[in-house]
């Protein structure tokens, strides 16, 4: 009776840490995806609050912001450069989340994410990547995208044909 009490109470705790472990995991992708949407929300609100500082600190220095038209593919620094005269004016944009789903690698440094977006342009949808490097997540790509309804794409077609020729010459060589 002796050994078997023995056995039992090693048995029960190996399963209570077993089942801490889990727990534990758990809890750290849960505040990873709450940092992260933190750390969007203020992103997107510093941009609202023409804070050029606090929006463009949070990219890594070799972002990508990829923006709703075609020709909208810029670095960080082109990026901030085409920004600066709005940030100046005290008047950026203003993005709010509405929905966001965040994705979490085995390694808990580098997340991708979605987020439906209510915008001066109506619905928008932004999705990217943050890598966390010394423990700050930084933003390293971000691809922003006007939702288009089906049922309206043929004139949204219509309406982008004659830029979108011009902007295709580039690429006819």
């Amino acid at each position: 009776m002796k050994n078997f009490f023995s056995v039992f109470v090693v048995f029960v705790s190996f399963m209570s840490c077993v089942e801490k472990k889990e727990i534990k995991a758990a809890q750290t992708i849960l505040s990873i995806k709450t940092n992260v949407n933190t750390f969007l929300d203020d992103w997107h609100k510093a941009a609202s609050e023409a804070d050029f500082e606090g929006y463009f600190g949070k990219m890594d220095s070799i972002s990508v912001f990829i923006g709703t038209d075609a020709t909208e593919n810029w670095s960080k620094m082109q990026f901030a450069n085409f920004s600066k005269p709005y940030f100046d004016k005290g008047k950026a944009w203003s993005f709010k989340s509405l929905e966001r789903n965040v994705y979490v690698n085995d390694a808990k440094d580098f997340v991708w994410f979605d987020e439906l977006l209510t915008t001066w342009m109506g619905t928008c949808r932004g999705s990217g990547v943050l890598e966390k490097k010394q423990n700050i997540w930084k933003i390293r790509h971000y691809v922003l995208s006007v939702e288009i309804p089906n049922d309206d794409i043929q004139s949204v077609i219509s309406a982008k044909k004659k830029s979108d020729s011009i902007f295709l010459t580039r690429f006819n060589k």
